[in-house]
C-alpha cells in the first residue's frame, strides 16, 4: 500500500531559473544549495523519499524543505531568504545590554582605578569586579571572555596609559 503523496510543488519560470543559478553558484552556501536541489526535485514531480536517496539527505530533510517552501510561496520574500534557516529563539539574553556596555567600559579602564594591583585586566579580574560593583550578581570568567571577544575588546592591548590623566609639570 502506497504511502500519502507529498503536496504537489510548482515554480514560475523566474524561480525555476533564480533557484537553478543558486544552486550553480560556486559562492551559495552549501546548505543553501541544497535546499534548492530539493526544490527543483520537488518541482520535477519526485517524492521525499526519492529526493532523499538522489541527494543523499534524511527524508524528514526533504520533507521539511519541501513543506516551507510551500508555506512561503505566497510571502514576498526573496528565494534566497526561503531557503535561509528559520528563526530559532533560544534562551534568552541573562545580561542586559547595559550591563554588557558597562563590561566594555571596565574592560578599558585602568585597573590601578579599581584598587586593584595589576596592570592588565584578566577575565577573572573582570569578573570579579563586575560582582564587586554591583553590576551583575554572578558572570563567569569564561562569559566575560566571551563578550569581551564578540566585541573584539582586548583589554591586555587596551591603550588607557596612552592618554593618562593630565599631571603640572613640577
Amino acid at each position: 500500500m502506497p504511502g500519502l503523496r507529498p503536496k504537489p510543488l510548482s515554480l514560475s519560470p523566474k524561480e525555476r531559473e533564480t533557484l537553478e543559478q543558486i544552486v550553480k553558484r560556486p559562492s551559495t552556501a552549501q546548505q543553501i544549495a541544497q535546499r534548492g536541489r530539493i526544490i527543483l526535485k520537488a518541482e520535477a514531480g519526485k517524492n521525499n523519499a526519492q529526493i532523499a536517496r538522489e541527494l543523499n539527505v534524511s527524508l524528514d530533510t526533504a520533507r521539511l524543505w519541501r513543506q516551507r517552501w510551500l508555506e512561503l510561496a505566497s510571502s514576498d520574500l526573496p528565494i534566497v531568504d526561503r531557503l535561509a534557516d528559520g528563526y530559532r529563539s533560544g534562551a534568552p539574553a541573562k545580561f542586559t545590554l547595559e550591563q554588557q556596555v558597562q563590561l566594555m567600559a571596565l574592560a578599558c579602564e585602568d585597573p590601578a582605578l579599581s584598587g586593584r594591583p595589576i596592570t592588565q585586566w584578566s577575565g577573572r579580574e573582570l569578573a570579579d569586579e563586575m560582582v564587586k560593583r554591583g553590576i551583575v550578581a554572578s558572570i563567569s570568567v569564561r562569559h566575560v571572555e566571551r563578550l569581551l571577544n564578540e566585541a573584539e575588546i582586548k583589554p591586555h592591548q587596551s591603550r588607557y596609559w596612552l592618554h593618562p590623566p593630565l599631571r603640572p609639570r613640577i
